[in-house]
């Protein structure tokens, strides 16, 4: 890599210092890594694509970065380091960033790795064909690709966009055949290909992903711990829905690893000899309701945060999730870079407070039910939630559901199939929506909050409908600075707007919680940029 420009020595670097790292889960293991073996991974959620260019989210990512490289990586302390680009070149006005790539790395469809397939991915993923709601909007400043020569990617923004080489760390925006891309898009959801260590063998729907080593692995990121392919031969990538079967499983040994450790398990891990447990907050927004501020009820800032302030969310977090989940009060996890403290307690559970501030709204009658109505209109909320969320997370809602009943608000907890979410998510026809965002720069109130993010029927990332000209001001002027300090005050300025602006019913940080069984298993770790499974120095002892 050529020295660090002034726009790479402003990326964060609290991040990955204080939280992140590489997370080896089995620290204090000292048997030699093995060739060979099978390895299985147990998770929760199946993705809906493999491709993670295509929607993105977070199973999407998982898979992908097992199979996917990158053309940066981030360091232990947030730092971009080469990947499949050896070195770049910013543009003094941050518009321009000229990628040098490797010369020796092939697909594993045996497609060369080159500028023409930089070019492809970013082209694929502002495809709006591709229908990409995580990849595509971080690349909104996105405007062409230059091929200079064979192994040189010019890359022009629409604006300067200081986190741009943090976005390019994440599995998200993984590098992949453009040959692979040509193909339909069914075909390559089913079976992306890229340069990663392993490949996608086969898909066994509602059952598990094949993955196989790739024999001519070459491209291993900087924090990798060996060089050459992966150790396993195989990782089947099992799906099981249901928490305590899946914990049952790594506790016999039937699977390797599990991410999504349930909290109801987690201390009876945590003293299980057999067992190594990792648990690691992931920066970005936490998890959340999103007030839909485009419509009644929620268009009302007073509405908004007598909602707020009639949900208790400690006390639910405590029974639901067993004191494993920290509280989130900010628009910020406590991991990302630029976080600031001072809105963690800006809405405690206050009903007396709620109450106030309904009857300044005009909500001051209650019905036969105790719900609060106005002109004949009783105060409801549709409350969108996924039919696949889990038990835990289905009984917080309930008790957000119980307190805000008793200050006169009636949710309606609408359960449904994924395809029946999005779309009445990208019609903008919900009240309140459960979500998250994972990345690892504050620039991701930009995504989530955000003008441009606020479309209409389509995809967009800005759930709750915010639009504020400051705030947009105060992204803009962020993402064009490189200097550390001034992106602390204007980041800070925009989590203070956001907190006062009472969009988000904000409840915990997102959490990566792995179980490895000791008998089988060694070196399974979490990569720096989102804290993400990392397979690629784990080895099987036992199969």
């Amino acid at each position: 890599m050529k020295p660090p420009s002034r726009l790479l020595l402003a990326l964060p670097l609290l991040l990955l210092a204080t939280a992140c790292g590489t997370g080896e889960a089995t620290t204090s293991v000292t048997a030699r890594p093995a060739q060979g073996g099978t390895l299985t991974y147990a998770t929760d959620r199946e993705p809906t694509c493999l491709d993670p260019h295509v929607a993105g989210d977070m199973p999407q990512a998982y898979v992908a970065q097992q199979v996917l490289d990158s053309l940066v990586a981030l360091d232990a302390k947030g730092r971009a380091r080469p990947w499949l680009a050896t070195s770049w070149d910013i543009a003094k006005d941050g518009r321009t960033y000229t990628f040098h790539l490797r010369r020796d790395v092939r697909f594993t469809d045996g497609t060369r790795f080159d500028a023409a397939a930089v070019k492809a991915n970013f082209d694929h993923m502002v495809d709006p064909d591709t229908q990409s709601g995580t990849a595509g909007g971080y690349l909104a400043p996105y405007q062409r690709t230059d091929v200079l020569d064979a192994f040189t990617a010019r890359v022009h923004l629409d604006r300067p966009y200081s986190p741009f080489l943090n976005m390019l760390a994440q599995a998200f925006l993984g590098i992949q055949s453009p040959k692979a891309l040509a193909r339909s898009k069914e075909a390559n959801c089913a079976a992306p290909v890229g340069t990663g260590p392993f490949i996608v063998r086969k898909w066994n729907r509602q059952s598990d992903v094949v993955l196989v080593r790739n024999p001519r692995y070459n491209s291993p990121p900087p924090y990798a711990k060996h060089r050459g392919p992966a150790y396993a031969d195989k990782v089947i990538w099992r799906f099981i829905p249901e928490p305590a079967t899946r914990f049952a499983a790594v506790q016999s040994g039937q699977v390797d690893v599990i991410d999504a450790l349930p909290p109801e398990d987690q201390r009876t891990a945590e003293h299980d000899d057999r067992l190594k447990v990792v648990v690691r907050d992931r920066p970005g927004n936490p998890t959340n309701l999103a007030l839909n501020t485009s419509r009644a009820p929620f268009d009302d800032l007073r509405v908004r945060k007598a909602f707020l302030y009639s949900a208790d969310v400690a006390d639910g977090l405590k029974s639901v999730f067993f004191g494993q989940y920290r509280r989130a009060g900010g628009p910020l996890s406590y991991v990302t870079p630029h976080y600031s403290d001072a809105h963690e307690n800006a809405w405690p559970y206050d009903p007396q407070k709620a109450d106030s501030l309904l009857d300044r709204a005009g909500w001051r009658e209650r019905d036969g039910d105790g719900y609060r109505v106005k002109n004949g209109v009783r105060l409801t909320a549709e409350v969108l939630l996924k039919s696949d969320i889990t038990p835990n997370q289905l009984a917080l809602m309930e008790q957000v559901q119980a307190t805000a009943k008793d200050v006169g608000f009636q949710l309606k907890l609408l359960r449904l199939d994924a395809a029946s979410v999005n779309t009445r998510y990208q019609a903008g026809k919900y009240d309140l929506r459960d979500g998250y965002w994972n990345t690892n720069t504050p620039d991701v109130l930009h995504t989530v909050f955000g003008s441009e993010y606020a479309a209409r029927n389509g995809i967009h990332s800005n759930a709750t409908y915010a639009k504020d000209p400051a705030l947009d001001k105060l992204f803009r002027a962020a993402q064009a600075t490189t200097d550390p300090d001034e992106q602390q005050r204007l980041y800070g300025e925009a989590q203070r707007l956001i907190s006062a602006g009472a969009y988000q019913l904000t409840l915990y940080p997102q959490t990566t919680r792995l179980a490895a069984h000791h008998g089988s298993v060694r070196g399974a770790a979490l990569e720096p940029a989102l804290s993400l499974p990392y397979l690629y120095d784990a080895w099987v002892s036992s199969r």
